[in-house]
């Protein structure tokens, strides 16, 4: 996780998240302060459950308002083998020129480096664009701008994943920039907003795949993916025990029945993330990059 050190909107990536919002009522300065609140206190809630917390600290050159985010960046897998992805954001980019990415590059056994994409026009977002289910070894994505079907079938295929590829909508027709806001998949369970899958038979094929791999299929409404109920995650402790981590705003948008589902996989724990998400467009999932040993 990336503490950052100089959050805050960013007009780059604004074009195509639809989650962000800027509204001009506190100062750079004061969005970056409550951002360092929420996220001290999200890290100390995971902490505190045994879950253990690599901190980076961000440095403030170059300028890089959203390295909060560092799933984007980066995903690791079996073999110590880490991925650098291509991002569709220029100022985004520079997040992998950052100091505290010597410390991924010395975890790392093999690099395998697709930023080339970033001269041909052609991104893929990490694990925003990328949801895997490692148990199966199938890989989903919603294509986007920022999400390349080519570059998504080209690293399943090199993962040895099977990909399932689709296409999602918010309720007003624009097309959804992150597949981890609308998918979300644990052992036993996926959290998937149905209704954003406008193409019966992409919704039939990913409904299928879910349900032969024996996921229980727990659906949410547009108003829930704006709540970022989409972006949870689920995490194992030092106890190895399941936990399943949300912001606040996506457990209260979440009804009874939706909360006894997801509790028979995990205990759940939300914490506050109000400031990241309204700026930034992103929630839990977004602030965790797995390094997987």
């Amino acid at each position: 996780m990336v503490r950052p050190s100089s959050f805050g909107y960013n007009y780059q990536t604004a074009t195509t998240n639809s989650f962000q919002k800027n509204d001009n009522l506190y100062s750079s300065e004061e969005i970056q302060n409550k951002a360092l609140i929420e996220f001290d206190e999200f890290v100390t809630l995971l902490k505190s459950n045994k879950i253990e917390v690599i901190v980076v600290q961000d440095n403030s050159v170059p300028h890089t308002p959203d390295s909060i985010f560092p799933n984007n960046i980066f995903s690791s897998h079996e073999n110590q083998t880490f991925i650098f992805y291509p991002m569709m954001a220029v100022n985004r980019r520079m997040e992998k020129d950052k100091e505290y990415m010597k410390y991924i590059e010395n975890k790392s056994r093999r690099y395998i480096d697709y930023t080339f994409g970033e001269e041909i026009n052609k991104f893929l977002e990490g694990t925003g664009s990328i949801v895997f289910d490692n148990d199966n070894k199938i890989s989903y994505a919603s294509i986007s701008k920022r999400t390349d079907k080519e570059l998504f079938e080209h690293i399943s295929k090199y993962l040895k994943y099977t990909p399932v590829s689709f296409n999602s909508f918010d309720e007003k027709g624009k097309e959804i920039y992150h597949t981890n806001v609308m998918l979300a998949i644990g052992k036993g369970f996926a959290l998937l907003c149905d209704e954003s899958i406008t193409d019966k038979n992409d919704l039939l094929a990913v409904r299928n795949s879910l349900s032969k791999t024996k996921h229980k299929i727990i659906s949410i409404d547009f108003e829930q993916l704006h709540s970022f109920a989409g972006n949870m995650y689920q995490l194992f402790n030092a106890n190895n025990e399941s936990i399943i981590v949300m912001s606040e705003n996506a457990f209260n948008s979440l009804n009874k029945n939706q909360i006894d589902n997801l509790s028979e996989f995990g205990k759940i724990l939300h914490s506050p993330l109000y400031t990241i998400e309204k700026y930034g467009g992103g929630s839990a999932r977004c602030m965790i990059a797995d390094i997987r040993y």
